[in-house]
């Protein structure tokens, strides 16, 4: 037998003649494989020292990016230590600006405080001086008003003095009469002397008597007795001494109605003689009943503190009635009216719900006249102190007020000043408007006079005023006003 050795491992191959070319690929497939293998071997070896050498470079390189990263995170630490420490540097310098601006800000305080305290010094010493110089002024005011009080209190116990010295005269001349009486009877012998003495007596005594009564001028009685003649009742009523009191239609307001056993109230107006007898005439229309009821009500009128300087009436209507006060601290017309016009109210009950107004008296005539024509504005007022007349310029919706009701509120107040007061309307006039005299020939007289009375002296202010407000303002009927528009209204159509 034959043997074939492997050149590279030496492997020995047995072979026969038969087989030789099957050895032989054997062979060639072993050393085939042998080579593979160590390509394979070689390969791997050089993989494994490319991968080591990858390896290295990639240490390499991981070593030269970290220590890269070193620097870059060394630098951007010393540049954010750099901002960081700008930043300190602005934040302290802003500081150290701001403590500046406060320690700044607290001096001008510390300045101004200085400053408000010495102004403040000086406002409490003139609030000082001030305040001494009104407990000054207050001190001469309370001196002027004892001296006010003082003579006051002199004046009323003058005037108490007085009254009483009138009422010891009254009883003095009583006494007197009855003496006189008697020794007349008991030295009068003859009979025709003796009533001529008489009679000549009884004259001078009943003078005395009237005298008397005259001084009493405020009455409260119960009516007892009535008697009238052709519709007009007159009041009657004896005194205790027998003297005859008369309370006239005339001297009565006209919505009076008395019942039998009623209490009126009334002041003497007049002492008439009629056979040889006194008789005492009462009224209850005269200004002084007003000026009587104020001081019953009125405690401060009673008192003298306020002092009532002029009442004008229209009896039944209206009234006004100027006040003063002689203390600064009391309200005249307040006190006169009262609380929610509790004072007020009994006196216009007593006068039969006539409207009277208050108001404050005072020398300059102007601001009476104002005060007097209220609830109407004025506009303006010229006065002509030689006629004594005064023009009063109002708006055209203020004249109906200023002349009021059957025009008494104008009289009235024309009355209280002392002059002529004459209305005219401020502002431009309506050329369009007609006077209503220029209806004469239509509308009879006395109804015009009825217009102008509540202020309407023309057309176009009849026309806006409405019929139901010259219904109630006048004493119209419904149908003569509705008329009167009408004729007005076909002037314009």
């Amino acid at each position: 037998m034959n043997e074939i050795i492997c050149p590279s491992c030496k492997k020995a191959f047995k072979v026969d003649e038969a087989g030789f070319a099957d050895i032989l690929k054997q062979v060639r497939d072993h050393q085939f494989e042998e080579e593979l293998q160590q390509r394979l071997h070689l390969a791997d070896k050089e993989k494994e020292s490319a991968v080591k050498l990858a390896e290295a470079n990639l240490k390499n390189t991981l070593q030269d990016e970290i220590a890269k990263r070193d620097r870059e995170i060394a630098e951007l630490t010393m540049k954010n230590d750099l901002v960081l420490m700008e930043k300190l540097a602005q934040k302290e310098r802003e500081l150290a600006e701001q403590i500046n601006k406060k320690e700044m800000e607290i001096a001008s305080m510390k300045a101004t405080i200085d400053k408000a305290s010495i102004q403040q010094q000086l406002t409490v010493n003139q609030a000082i001086q001030q305040i001494e110089k009104e407990r000054d002024t207050l001190a001469n005011d309370i001196k002027t008003k004892e001296l006010e009080k003082e003579l006051l209190e002199k004046s009323l116990i003058e005037k108490f003095q007085a009254e009483l010295k009138t009422k010891e005269d009254i009883i003095r001349l009583k006494d007197e009469e009855i003496a006189l009486r008697k020794d007349m009877k008991q030295k009068l012998s003859t009979k025709m002397l003796g009533e001529t003495l008489e009679i000549h007596c009884e004259n001078e005594f009943n003078k005395l008597r009237s005298t008397a009564f005259q001084k009493n001028v405020y009455f409260e009685k119960d009516n007892d007795a009535r008697s009238g003649s052709k519709g007009d009742y007159i009041y009657r009523e004896t005194d205790d001494e027998g003297n005859e009191l008369i309370l006239p239609k005339s001297e009565q307001i006209p919505s009076d109605y008395f019942k039998k056993g009623e209490s009126v109230r009334a002041v003497v107006a007049k002492v008439d003689m009629r056979n040889s007898t006194p008789v005492i005439i009462l009224s209850r229309t005269a200004p002084e009943f007003l000026e009587r009821l104020f001081e019953l009500e009125v405690p401060e009128v009673f008192d003298g503190l306020i002092t009532i300087k002029r009442i004008v009436r229209e009896p039944g209507e209206r009234a006004k009635v100027a006040v003063e006060s002689y203390d600064d601290r009391v309200d005249p017309v307040g006190a006169c009216v009262g609380m929610k016009g509790s004072r007020i109210h009994g006196i216009v009950r007593e006068l039969r719900n006539e409207n009277i107004d208050v108001i404050n008296f005072t020398t300059n005539v102007q601001l009476l006249i104002q005060r007097a024509l209220s609830p109407a504005k004025i506009t303006s007022i010229e006065l002509n102190e030689s006629d004594k007349r005064a023009k009063v310029f109002l708006k055209p919706d203020q004249v109906s007020l200023a002349i009021g009701k059957g025009g008494n509120n104008i009289k009235l107040a024309g009355r209280l000043s002392g002059y002529e007061l004459d209305v005219y309307r401020d502002g431009e006039v309506d050329i369009e408007d007609v006077d209503l005299e220029e209806f004469a020939d239509e509308i009879d007289s006395w109804i015009l006079d009825e217009l102008k009375a509540i202020g309407c002296d023309t057309a176009k202010s009849v026309i806006e005023m409405g019929v139901e407000d010259l219904v109630q303002r006048t004493d119209l009927e419904h149908e003569t006003v509705e008329e009167v528009i009408r004729i007005l209204r076909s002037e314009f159509e």
